[in-house]
């Protein structure tokens, strides 16, 4: 197929219902269109593509049960049927899937027109690794139609280099078809103080604000963020510095873990913090003494990039990806080792980084930007239509 040379590119950004909750493909997506609408020269004309939630049990019990019923349906017939509508009444020149896990959507798209971003496989583990993550047929079913949607891609920009060597590691696509396409920090992460989001931040934190800063975990609660690492380093470090808080954002603890951090006494220490809108986040990256990212795996990493970005300093696993995004500024700590995960939180709450540390971290977290992100696809979108 040639590609267009006289009009932009007409691209449809193919997004993950606003339904489903996920914070960073929504933002994956938000961006992608952001970012090309502003890109001189108008190469790339970016429509956002999402079709609407269709609602079955849902209307009858708000149960996760039910959630989940309609979460099937909408992945699996709702959405490929409503697409597959759109692609015989529109003319895109191509289609890129935002969410890997929504990789079934190839099944209805061209052929040699469709991109998927890859931000992990952790949606493919129960094929990849059925051992650790165990799953009954039907669902295996399910993974195994998406991944080879994901198999059909013309391209895969992968958010690391981490991903896509994970991706070679398992055999699944060849490596011309694979694009390390890092992903970026929104604009409103910055060390510069925002007077409304921190005043709002302010409100949020009442006393603890002020007390001495807060360990800052910004993530969801799934197993591979290791929580349970979180609350035991939080336990060690409040023994030697009462004072300390942990600020949470992503979501209140589920029973487990809230019955964890009750037998280790530091329930009425954990701060949980509403949904934040992104200027609200950089308030709280901007006044946390730590961020800290205990995960065993992760294919990118955003709130660490956002972190740095902001000049908060870093405690991160010393897993591929997150060395990847880190880099030289951030410190790490070995999985799911608490006595030294507690030894390096205490050492950067006793000193706080120095003005070059900082700078140093502000250069390297600059690498992550949205420009070069669509840049960098409208590049591989140009290639696939040549």
């Amino acid at each position: 197929m040639s590609g267009p040379t006289s009009r932009p590119i007409r691209a449809a950004i193919v997004c993950d219902p606003l339904e489903e909750g996920w914070a960073s493909m929504d933002l994956t997506g938000e961006m992608i269109l952001e970012h090309f609408a502003a890109r001189p020269g108008g190469a790339v004309a970016a429509s956002c593509v999402r079709p609407r939630w269709h609602r079955r049990a849902e209307r009858f019990t708000g149960s996760g049960a039910a959630r989940n019923v309609d979460r099937i349906f909408n992945r699996l017939i709702d959405y490929p049927r409503d697409l597959k509508r759109l692609v015989k009444q529109s003319d895109f020149d191509l289609y890129h899937v935002v969410d890997h896990s929504y990789s079934q959507l190839l099944h209805v798209l061209p052929a040699g027109r469709a991109v998927v971003t890859c931000h992990d496989l952790d949606t493919f583990r129960c094929l990849l690794d059925p051992a650790a993550e165990p799953r009954p047929k039907w669902f295996r079913a399910m993974v195994r139609h998406s991944l080879r949607g994901l198999q059909k891609a013309a391209a895969v920009a992968c958010n690391s280099e981490t991903t896509r060597q994970a991706i070679l590691a398992h055999g699944l696509l060849p490596p011309e078809r694979l694009h390390v396409v890092h992903v970026g920090v929104a604009a409103e992460f910055t060390p510069a103080a925002d007077p409304p989001a921190d005043a709002e931040v302010t409100a949020m934190l009442g006393e603890t604000a002020g007390a001495g800063g807060g360990l800052l975990h910004v993530g969801s609660n799934i197993p591979r963020k290791r929580i349970d690492v979180l609350l035991e380093v939080f336990a060690a470090v409040r023994r030697e510095r009462p004072e300390t808080r942990l600020w949470k954002v992503g979501g209140a603890f589920p029973p487990a873990f809230a019955e964890q951090a009750r037998r280790l006494g530091v329930a009425d220490a954990v701060v949980t913090l509403p949904f934040l809108s992104r200027a609200q986040l950089a308030a709280v990256y901007r006044r946390a003494a730590l961020a800290v990212f205990p995960s065993d795996a992760e294919g990118f990493g955003f709130p660490l990039a956002e972190a740095m970005a902001c000049g908060a300093p870093v405690l991160a696993s010393a897993i591929p990806a997150f060395l990847e995004v880190g880099g030289p500024c951030a410190r790490y700590a070995p999985v799911g080792d608490v006595a030294a995960w507690t030894a390096q939180a205490l050492e950067l709450l006793d000193a706080r980084p120095s003005a070059d540390e900082q700078a140093a971290a502000l250069a390297w977290s600059s690498r992550f930007r949205w420009t070069t992100h669509v840049d960098q696809l409208a590049e591989i979108y140009r290639a696939l239509l040549a």
